[in-house]
This record gives structure tokens, C-alpha cells and sequence, in this order.
């Protein structure tokens, strides 16, 4: 997550290891799983969160969310939710094998496959939270749409404010049950 220059993977770490400590602390009952994802997706532990660097990847988004929704369809829990912190540009999609990657960005089959997955965590009645620490309104004009069709929440944020509004969002939707 290296947009523009500006290191953004830093700051999502810092508040997914922050977000992991209230879980473990003030809901012990609950879990997370931590999903990462560049040309592929891929599950890590808390404990390895410090570690993550930023590859040589591109962004399957596709993949991320495919395999969220695998590992929350396993949980017998009613409240399910995904908490996607991105830049908005989504890149990469694997096809029989094969990485089809536009680096620009906005590839209409990225983006495509994307909403479509969207759709699909819609019905399987997983909101998505998405957190954008991007500010170009062409990547936000992407995130406003993948909101839309999933029925989810979006917060554009500064890096520096990103936490609060993590924060935030969880206990909130944790006092609420989705049904």
C-alpha cells in the first residue's frame, strides 16, 4: 500500500494490531481474522502484523474479499463483518492461473469482479466497512460504488485519523446485531 509515494501500510498495521488488542481485551468472545491480499490473498496472525511489508504486488481486491467471506461463512456467529482498509485501487485478478494486472488502476474486469463480490457479501449479509486512506476522487468515486452495491460503510480518512474511525465503527456495530 504504497500510493503516490506515501507509505499507507504503516498506519493500517499500526491500527489493525490496535484493533486486535480492544477485541482481545474488551470482547474476548468475539474474533478476527486478518486478511491480507496483494497479486493473491492470504490469512496472517496478529503476532505477524509487525512484520508485513509491502511487496512487489499489485491489489487483487477480488481475492481479499473472496476469502473474508470464506472464513466468516465458516463461523457460526449472526453479526459477520468486514472491515477493508485500502487506497481504492484495486489492480490484479487471478484467472485460470493466470494474473491479469492493470497497474492504472479502474480496469473495468478488475472492477467488475470487485462489485460483483460485493453483491455476493450483500447476500450472504456481510456489510463491508471500507476505510480509504486515499484522497483521489476518482478512486473515492469507485469506493462510493462498491458502498453502494454492498450495503455497506465507507470512511475516507487521513492516515493520521484512520484509527479513530476504526474505532469507532467497531464498537458501534458491536452493540448491534445484524441480522
Amino acid at each position: 500500500m504504497i500510493l503516490y509515494g506515501e507509505d499507507r501500510i504503516t498506519p493500517a498495521k499500526k491500527v489493525a494490531m490496535a484493533l486486535a488488542e480492544l477485541i482481545k481485551t474488551k470482547y474476548p468472545k468475539d474474533t478476527l481474522d486478518i486478511v491480507v491480499f496483494g497479486n493473491d490473498a492470504w490469512p496472517i496472525s496478529v503476532k505477524d502484523l509487525p512484520y508485513l511489508q509491502v511487496g512487489p504486488y499489485h491489489t487483487n481486491t477480488y481475492a481479499g474479499l473472496e476469502l473474508a467471506a470464506d472464513l466468516l461463512r465458516r463461523r457460526k456467529t449472526h453479526n459477520k463483518q468486514i472491515f477493508m482498509i485500502t487506497d481504492g485501487k484495486p489492480t490484479c485478478l487471478k484467472e485460470n492461473g493466470k494474473y491479469y494486472k492493470n497497474s492504472m488502476g479502474l480496469d473495468r474486469k478488475v472492477i467488475n469482479k470487485t462489485l460483483n463480490m460485493a453483491a455476493q457479501c450483500k447476500r450472504l449479509k456481510i456489510p463491508i466497512t471500507t476505510f480509504m486512506i486515499a484522497k483521489d476522487p476518482y478512486l473515492q468515486q469507485f469506493v462510493r460504488q462498491f458502498t453502494e452495491i454492498n450495503g455497506g460503510r465507507a470512511f475516507y480518512s487521513s492516515l493520521n485519523g484512520l484509527g479513530e474511525y476504526i474505532f469507532e465503527d467497531y464498537i458501534k456495530n458491536r452493540r448491534k446485531t445484524v441480522k
